[in-house]
């Protein structure tokens, strides 16, 4: 399959889940007026979608304050910039994104922003000093890949729905067990069946946010080392990621699927499966597989740990 329609093929799975994220809404309504009757439940579907439109116009802001990215302008790392305009450039984008500082050791970048005008690449200053020039170059192309896939505003798009969802399931407990008069005539079989719904609800809807940022990983790697014409440049960056062991200080579940790697480290031991459920990328080492596989070339193996 060539990249071109790998990337039709993801845009058609993007239909399917936006298409389980609107189910999830439908389902959630449904729940939430077994707690809240039909009044409450559209008053907070009502509430909801208005706090959605504004964390979706302020999306790069709020990701920026998150993640305690700052502009960095030209001046202060004309190198750096030279290099996102030329990646830019190769890619065909019509203009060089902005690029965003964050002060933190470890090794990282992401892309966010809603819309054109406010889409920007952040990048640590731990990414900054690790990397080499050829691998840096790699990292911001994978980022120029997101934007130029439209990743970036879809990943935005799935991290506002996931967190109204989380966020309004809440209320609607809230006000069940507070104030909530919709459940004093319906059965226990509907009362049991709406607080599952409300209890899933979010996770089904992170784990769909997982399905779009997993495959869009595997994705991005592969247009990068298309728009450079160099996938070992891009398997060695990952490589370089894969052997540093720093987490990013600010990151959480809301912003992780935006990096390019974890910014924070995977479970080890007896919480590991359930924890690599949730995890918003594919392991490095399938990564590297899959660039090493397409390129032709075989990486260095790892050194033995004692």
């Amino acid at each position: 399959m060539t990249l071109q329609q790998q990337i039709r093929a993801n845009r058609l799975r993007t239909v399917y889940v936006v298409l389980g994220f609107a189910a999830l809404v439908a389902v959630f309504a449904a729940a939430s007026a077994v707690f809240v009757g039909r009044s409450g439940a559209i008053g907070l579907l009502a509430f909801g979608l208005a706090y959605g439109i504004f964390a979706w116009w302020n999306a790069g802001r709020l990701i920026g304050s998150l993640t305690h990215a700052s502009p960095l302008q030209k001046s202060d790392d004309p190198e750096l910039y030279r290099l996102i305009e030329n990646v830019s450039i190769a890619a065909g984008l019509p203009a060089t994104p902005p690029i965003y500082l964050v002060d933190d050791p470890a090794p990282n970048a992401f892309a966010a922003g809603s819309r054109p005008s406010s889409i920007y690449v952040g990048v640590t200053s731990g990414l900054r000093k690790l990397m080499p020039t050829r691998e840096l170059e790699a990292v911001l192309a994978h980022e120029i890949s997101h934007i130029r896939n439209k990743d970036v505003r879809l990943m935005t798009l799935a991290a506002v729905l996931v967190g109204l969802i989380a966020m309004i399931s809440d209320f609607a407990f809230r006000m069940a067990f507070f104030g909530g008069r919709g459940s004093r005539d319906r059965n226990p079989v509907q009362l049991i069946a709406a607080i599952v719904a409300l209890v899933l609800a979010p996770i089904a809807a992170v784990m769909l946010q997982m399905a779009l940022s997993r495959r869009r990983e595997f994705l991005a790697d592969a247009s990068a080392a298309a728009i450079l014409n160099d996938p070992e440049a891009m398997a060695l960056a990952l490589r370089r990621l894969q052997l540093d062991t720093s987490e990013v200080a600010y990151a959480d579940r809301a912003t992780a699927h935006l990096f390019i790697e974890s910014p924070t480290r995977a479970v080890k031991g007896p919480g590991a499966f359930l924890s690599g459920l949730f995890q918003t990328h594919p392991p490095l080492e399938e990564r590297i597989k899959a660039l090493e596989e397409a390129g032709g070339f075989r990486l260095d193996a790892l050194p033995a740990t004692s």
